[in-house]
């Protein structure tokens, strides 16, 4: 009679997947928390300086306050003088029929559509031209397309001053030779515009063509062979391959270029070199005008409540732009 011999080789492997059965949680629990671990910096950094500051400024906007009052609350804790100062909706009511608020929203919208919808056309263009293989030095073009955004912001208002001036402007002396008078670049509302509009696209339209580039280098290259091998034209090619792989990127730098033309500060502050936008208010800002609340008039709460009230906007604007994505996509996926 024999007996059944059992095969060492054919136990161990099963010993083996139970012991690292039972140490995997353990393994995994640790992964999880090194991962936590190294998200945790966005996430304090987020709350630090993106929710409290939020939750605080809505906050404030139910206040009527000036600097002497909020220091006296930090220094003192009056909480009596906080409490008299309580006034509800008011600050919101008071921005709904402010004609100011109005108008510096129609100036940043205006701002917005003259820089960001050409400084895009022309970004695709330069992406377009650095990413031909035929084009010697593109490593030097790529370089010299970040210079003016590491420019001091400053330092281009100058020039650009000089180049928008009324008498002895660069352009206006051009316009002269043609017989065309010379135009209020500061003091006119749409001239005004299209200068720090210029400012604006001078300074990212680099820093979008690179973003670009990057894009379209990404693109397959089967898809440019499989248009060719069906006829098509270099404009089709660019319509039908180009732009929709594109999509993407197009609706990334639309977003960031929407809540950076609603923040839009600097620009208009050093091309006017004040808070007023203008003799007119001809270009003031949003930011220019919240700036000028909360410094120059010490009306904490108000500020405040414009703040609430460009946060709204651009939170509208950005689910616009996702319902447009996302209506976009689906009827691709068809």
């Amino acid at each position: 009679m024999t007996t059944l011999e059992v095969r060492p080789e054919v136990v161990e492997p099963k010993a083996a997947a139970t012991r690292s059965r039972k140490r995997r949680p353990s393994a995994i629990a640790r992964q999880d928390r090194i991962g936590f671990l190294y998200v945790a910096p966005f996430f304090v950094h987020f709350v630090l300086f993106g929710a409290l500051p939020i939750v605080f400024t809505t906050g404030l906007a139910f206040f009527n306050v000036d600097w002497s009052t909020y220091y006296d609350f930090l220094d003192r804790h009056n909480f009596q003088a906080l409490k008299d100062a309580w006034v509800g909706m008011r600050n919101f009511d008071e921005l709904w029929s402010d004609p100011y608020f109005w108008l510096a929203l129609k100036n940043t919208f205006s701002i917005w559509a003259i820089s960001t919808i050409p400084q895009l056309i022309m970004a695709f263009g330069l992406a377009m031209l650095l990413a031909n293989p035929k084009l010697r030095g593109s490593s030097f073009w790529r370089t010299l397309l970040m210079v003016p955004n590491i420019t001091s912001v400053l330092a281009v208002a100058i020039v650009f001053q000089q180049i928008f001036g009324r008498d002895f402007g660069l352009i206006n002396v051009g316009l002269h030779y043609v017989n065309v008078g010379p135009i209020e670049w500061i003091n006119e509302r749409l001239p005004s515009h299209v200068a720090i509009a210029t400012m604006i696209n001078w300074r990212w339209l680099g820093y979008n063509s690179l973003i670009l580039l990057s894009a379209i280098l990404a693109i397959p290259r089967e898809l440019y062979e499989s248009a060719a091998i069906d006829g098509a034209s270099r404009v089709k090619t660019v319509w039908y391959v180009t732009i929709p792989q594109l999509r993407n990127t197009i609706t990334f730098m639309l977003i960031m270029g929407t809540i950076g033309g609603l923040g839009l500060f600097v620009e208009p502050l050093t091309y006017g070199g004040g808070l007023d936008g203008g003799a007119n208010s001809q270009f003031l800002t949003l930011t220019l005008y919240l700036f000028k609340e909360l410094n120059q008039n010490e009306r904490l709460g108000y500020a405040a409540a414009i703040g609430v009230g460009i946060t709204i906007v651009v939170i509208i604007i950005s689910a616009l732009n996702f319902l447009i994505t996302r209506r976009i996509a689906s009827e691709d996926s068809r």
